[in-house]
Order: structure tokens, then sequence, then C-alpha cells
């Protein structure tokens, strides 16, 4: 089932399955249908990707373990088994949804925003001084037309 009926319907269905062979072959036939899209839709994965997963995991699992640093309460730290030599680890839990930045890229941030509005506002004053030289050449155009038609 793909889950587009509800249960009473779902259960009314194999009900008429059972009783109706007519219906227990279009079924058949229907999921016949549907694993041939469905093979037809499928996409392959690229060559040599099952080798990599398998070696990912043997690396896995080949990995020596790390025993994590316990903190205690006092301000004590204190390994599982300290052994020389071994490399230790403290356990940090962090759950923050803001990104941090580092102080100077702040500012450069701040330099990009100001820069841009500063750029916005030359390309609207040139716009405008644009629009106001293009209706003046309008204006001289129309004045000449005039002085030559006389």
């Amino acid at each position: 089932m793909t889950g587009s009926a509800s249960e009473a319907e779902a259960r009314e269905l194999l009900r008429f399955k059972e009783e109706y062979p007519e219906i227990q072959n279009a079924l058949k036939a229907l999921e016949h249908d549907m694993e041939f899209v469905a093979d037809g839709m499928a996409i392959s994965p690229p060559p040599g990707i099952w080798d990599r997963i398998s070696n990912d995991i043997d690396n896995l699992i080949l990995a020596p373990k790390h025993e994590p640093l316990r903190v205690i309460p006092g301000g004590g730290e204190q390994e599982k088994d300290e052994a020389p030599g071994r490399e230790k680890y403290l356990e940090v839990e962090y759950h923050s949804s803001h990104m941090r930045v580092h102080k100077n890229w702040k500012w450069v941030f701040a330099a990009v925003f100001i820069l841009g509005k500063i750029f916005l506002a030359c390309a609207i004053y040139f716009y405008l001084e644009n629009r106001q030289a293009e209706q003046q050449v309008q204006d001289l155009k129309t004045e000449l037309k005039q002085l030559k038609s006389k």
C-alpha cells in the first residue's frame, strides 16, 4: 500500500482481494507495473561506491578507541585509564543557532554593507542625472525643430 487509502479502505480492499480473484490479479498487475516504473526511475550508484563504503566502515571498526576525559566537579580532570603517551579528549557540548564570526570579520562585513549603501546612492543619483540630461536633450531637439520650421 502507498498510504493513500484510509485503514478502513485498506481492510475493505484486502477483504475483496480474498473474496474476488479478479481483484487479486489486478493488484498483482498493479504491483508489477509499480516495480517496473521504480526500476525505470532508479539511479545506479557511481562505480566503486560500495568498496568505498566498505573501506570506511572497516576503518571505523579498526580505529583505536579513545576514552573521553572526565571532568570532576571541583575543577579536576581524570582519565579513565591513565596510560602514558595517550591522547586526552574532553567532550564538549555546545548548542547554538547563531554563527560566530571573528571580530575582524565583523568590521569587514560592516564596511561592505556601508560601501553597498554608498554605491546604491551613487547609482540612484547618476540614474536621475541621466534622466534629467535626456529630458534636456529632448527639449533642445524640440526647440531646434521649432526654430528650423520657422
